[in-house]
């Protein structure tokens, strides 16, 4: 018996492309300066959050499986050591979390997509504290954080 092989689709497909995950990139950074709770994560911003949004845009491409916007432009991620400038904590990744949470809910419509796009970021997020008392690869969840968010059929 012969049998179809279901294609794989990328995060990035199941998204709905460049427009959907631009939708979400723009949503997350305005929950960050509409939400006071985001207040820890939006100070580490520049007022003008337009660098940040295409920096996260072109990351997110390449990372659902998209074009690699990000490592075409700007070479390997490296995102813990970008962000080693800056203080973030457990406050600091709740906050940005909050964000992403929300966008994903308003923007995601497919429950177990968004599911492992919360797992993944969560992951992510806590891959990023550089606190004392925090390290961020130090633990064993966190230091797979950067891998992509995996395939759904």
């Amino acid at each position: 018996m012969d049998t179809i092989a279901t294609p794989v689709r990328t995060p990035y497909e199941a998204l709905g492309g460049a427009e959907a995950v631009q939708r979400l990139v723009d949503r997350f950074y305005a929950l960050m300066d509409e939400l006071p709770e985001a207040w820890d994560a939006r100070r580490i911003h520049p007022e003008s959050l337009a660098g940040a949004n295409r920096s996260l845009f072109e990351y997110l491409s390449g990372w659902f499986g998209g074009p690699p916007l990000y490592t075409e432009r700007h070479g390997h991620p490296r995102l813990r050591m970008r962000h080693l400038p800056y203080a973030i904590g457990p406050d600091q990744r709740d906050a940005w979390m909050l964000c992403m949470r929300q966008a994903l809910d308003e923007e995601v419509a497919d429950p177990a997509l968004r599911a492992r796009l919360r797992e993944v970021f969560t992951q992510m997020a806590d891959h990023m504290v550089n606190t004392e008392g925090q390290a961020g690869c130090g633990q064993a969840q966190a230091c797979g954080a950067t891998e992509a968010p995996g395939h759904t059929r």
